[in-house]
């Protein structure tokens, strides 16, 4: 199977997302924090400890939050779900 295909196969999964939003940020030269101020965002909207319930169930970031990011970065979709592969 070539990379294109596996990368199509592959489940997306909470853990996946949350890094992508990491790399993200790294890629915009900003911490996961500074990229949510930029976003109109919460400053702890992407901290490591809102990632999870106190109850351990995965909170998984809102798609609202997303496209805030992408807007306010000029971002594609694509470029995000590129963090999300990598």
């Amino acid at each position: 199977m070539n990379d294109v295909a596996t990368q199509r196969s592959k489940k997306m999964t909470h853990q996946d997302i949350w890094q992508a939003i990491d790399n993200f940020a790294l890629q915009q030269q900003m911490s996961c924090s500074g990229l949510a101020k930029f976003s109109g965002l919460d400053a702890t909207t992407f901290n490591k400890s809102k990632r999870w319930s106190k109850y351990g169930q995965p909170r998984w970031p809102s798609t609202g939050s997303i496209a805030k990011i992408l807007n306010s970065t000029g971002k594609t979709l694509e470029d995000f779900i590129k963090c999300v592969c990598e």
